[in-house]
């Protein structure tokens, strides 16, 4: 049947030619396939998936800082999404890849497919689903991305034998690989490498990139990676991500009328804003006066937008700032890294992305003013208790009367699966699955 994996000849399948600077390891697949029209790359195969993806495109409905569909200051809903920053965050990383001698296209579908395992209500749905997951390995956006491209996604199936995954097998004998991409943009995806209480400085860290019953699919995408190292393209995805939510996260509080640029000279706001950048953004141990120093150094700037009334000069001069800090941050990653490792390609593992201190002090202090006006409003405090609550309520609704309100997709999983373990798993997958909206309407179908 089509999708399935037989044993053909190597001619039949997708030809291991890779694109320079790769090699064949590098654009393997999970399960071999055919390739349905010569003349693309592996990669572009791959930016094509995740694209036409149904995960990128509920991305829609999924917070991103603010809830979507919130009204800015001038009435319409434009606040970005999960769906928004994941594209920009794309474009980003697509230049700043090409500048560097990466793929472009295994740049932009690693930069697509970053936030696709982000549950709803962003990383408050996140604390809220790993709380419920704690005895059963957990719940992390990360992992859980590269549970969604690796199996959840209904993309590709293949026999039960041809590949050693621990999923279980349909009546068919058939199992999911996701959307089958290769070694290197699932590398390239993949901003925590290890399983969770592995980090490789901090046993304690919250952050990790598989589930115990995803390694199999895991190991195979590490194959000969040096240890928890990322991959250039990684950490080109990484700060192109941190580039792109700290910038538009100022342009959209500035929008929404939550910031005022003025009040970034006044000393006690000042401190406030560099206490939360210790508490969250950079090491505690790092000294106020290069935070003031960063922030300074943005405010004498002459495209810094100073005032913002909503007009369509204010509106093109703040656009115009935040290309400049893209720019500017960009720019200071890829000089440095030419700096290191001269002009010639860098990919994989044959070199480490530099980004100066002052750059990403400067980021740094970005995010802080996004998280001191915007996320740490007292409405917004008062949703986000809301989102918890409804979380554990649907939680605990498809606990108890699981497989009902489980999507087809899922209620067949959680019929399959062996054990409670794997069952709450299953309700785990769904509910991250679900949209903002999705997930409110369930639970009140459920509890009501």
């Amino acid at each position: 049947m089509e999708g399935t994996s037989t044993h053909l000849t190597s001619q039949a399948y997708e030809r291991l030619v890779p694109p320079v600077g790769y090699d064949p390891a590098a654009v393997a697949r999970w399960a071999t396939e055919p390739d349905k029209r010569p003349g693309r790359t592996a990669f572009q195969r791959d930016r094509a998936r995740v694209l036409h993806s149904s995960a990128l495109r509920r991305l829609a409905g999924k917070t991103q800082v603010v809830t979507p569909g919130t009204p800015t200051r001038a009435g319409d809903a434009t606040p970005r999404t999960r769906l928004t920053h994941s594209l920009e965050c794309a474009q980003v990383g697509r230049e700043l890849g090409a500048a560097l001698g990466c793929d472009p296209d295994l740049v932009e579908a690693a930069c697509l497919s970053h936030d696709l395992g982000h549950p709803p209500f962003g990383h408050n749905g996140e604390q809220a689903l790993n709380e419920f997951a704690e005895d059963c390995g957990g719940f992390e956006g990360n992992a859980q991305s590269l549970r969604l491209l690796t199996r959840i996604e209904p993309k590709r199936f293949v026999r039960v034998d041809a590949v050693p995954s621990a999923a279980a097998a349909d009546g068919d004998g058939l199992v999911s690989v996701g959307l089958n991409l290769t070694r290197a943009v699932l590398d390239a995806a993949t901003k925590y490498p290890w399983p969770r209480g592995a980090h490789p400085t901090d046993p304690d860290s919250p952050k990790f990139g598989v589930y115990e019953d995803d390694r199999p699919v895991f190991d195979w995408v590490r194959e000969g990676a040096p240890g928890t190292r990322t991959t250039f393209e990684a950490q080109v995805m990484d700060w192109s991500d941190d580039v792109a939510y700290s910038v538009h996260d100022i342009e959209d509080g500035l929008h929404a009328g939550h910031i005022d640029p003025d009040c970034l000279h006044a000393e006690p706001e000042r401190r406030e804003v560099f206490r939360v950048a210790l508490g969250r953004y950079v090491a505690a141990d790092t000294d106020p006066a290069e935070l003031a120093a960063a922030l300074d150094r943005l405010l004498e700037q002459e495209w810094w937008p100073h005032g913002y009334d909503g007009s369509a000069v204010a509106q093109a001069r703040l656009k115009d700032a935040t290309s400049q800090l893209i720019g500017r941050f960009c720019l200071a990653a890829e000089g440095a890294t030419r700096a290191a490792y001269g002009t010639g390609r860098l990919t994989r593992y044959g070199a480490e992305l530099v980004v100066p201190r002052a750059a990403r002090l400067e980021c740094a202090v970005l995010k802080a003013v996004a998280d001191r006006y915007v996320m740490q409003r007292a409405e917004q405090e008062l949703l986000r208790a809301d989102q918890r609550i409804v979380v554990a309520e649907l939680a605990e609704a498809l606990t108890v009367r699981a497989p009902e309100g489980l999507d087809p997709q899922f209620r067949a999983l959680f019929e399959q699966a062996p054990d409670d373990r794997a069952r709450k798993r299953v309700i785990v997958d769904q509910i991250a699955s679900l949209t903002d909206a999705a997930a409110r309407s369930l639970r009140a179908r459920l509890t009501g």
